[in-house]
């Protein structure tokens, strides 16, 4: 079954609202209507940026589409500094990043934490991109597949079967974000089909064909290519290359 990527750009705590103004209008010149019906684009602004970025995006009619870096699972509450996943829908965001590395490696999200926000995002008519990685230690001990599939597990238990086939989950090994190393094509190729595998053995066949396993990890323009030729990778969750549009449109257009 053919699978249209997506390759998200996380700006993580970069970019004040002009700059994240500036960014999506460059990139909005940069990709073409060709570009976008080969692949979904989204970008995910820091909180005080998603206003600005959806009124370019709508104002504009751009076709990329607006992410959140993050959410709670409540509705409403004493949670301050928090964010609910509502206030995020009433924006017109279409992804959440669930679980991303360093919120499970720097802020103690835990795969319950995981599990709660993506059945919160779902909810509220969002899609959730789900991550998963395993660390250093546990890749050099041989871990990887045991920790990368009890956290696909954790996060999906409890979903039906076409709430799962339309998410995304994003590979991302935790030693490889922000450090210039990068897994191997065909290493990312192999933790993919296993998370396919397993999303298989928890919701049958058809929504394992029809999920999107994106990998993340220091991507590049000049990683990308090589990440999109295998059959189990259907995109790319970009950090820092996505700060730049020229960068970030190269991507996009390698990984068509």
């Amino acid at each position: 079954m053919s699978r249209k990527p997506l390759i998200s750009g996380n700006w993580k705590m970069n970019l004040n609202h002009f700059e994240a103004i500036q960014c999506v209008q460059k990139l909005s010149y940069l990709l073409t209507k060709d570009d976008y019906s080969a692949v979904d684009v989204s970008v995910h602004p820091p909180f005080t940026d998603i206003r600005s970025v959806q009124t370019v995006i709508d104002a504009d009619e751009l076709l990329m589409q607006l992410g959140a870096q993050h959410c709670h699972w409540e509705e409403k509450g004493a949670f301050t500094g928090e964010i609910a996943p509502a206030f995020l829908a009433k924006l017109h965001v279409k992804y959440v990043i669930v679980g991303h590395s360093e919120r499970r490696e720097l802020f103690g999200e835990t795969d319950e934490m995981v599990h709660k926000k993506v059945a919160a995002v779902i909810a509220n008519q969002m899609t959730p991109i789900m991550c998963v990685g395993e660390t250093l230690d546990e890749r050099e001990t041989g871990q990887t597949e045991g920790k990368v599939l009890a956290q696909v597990a954790a996060g999906l238990v409890g979903r039906k079967p076409e709430q799962v086939s339309s998410m995304v989950i994003a590979y991302e090994p935790v030693w490889a974000i922000g450090t210039g190393r990068n897994a191997t094509a065909e290493d990312a190729q192999a933790v993919c089909a296993a998370i396919r595998a397993e999303v298989g053995r928890m919701f049958g066949a058809e929504a394992a064909a029809q999920i999107r396993i994106q990998y993340g990890g220091s991507v590049k323009a000049g990683t990308v290519a090589d990440l999109m030729k295998q059959p189990d990778v259907d995109g790319a969750l970009v950090g820092g290359a996505s700060l730049d549009p020229d960068e970030f449109a190269r991507i996009v257009q390698l990984g068509r």
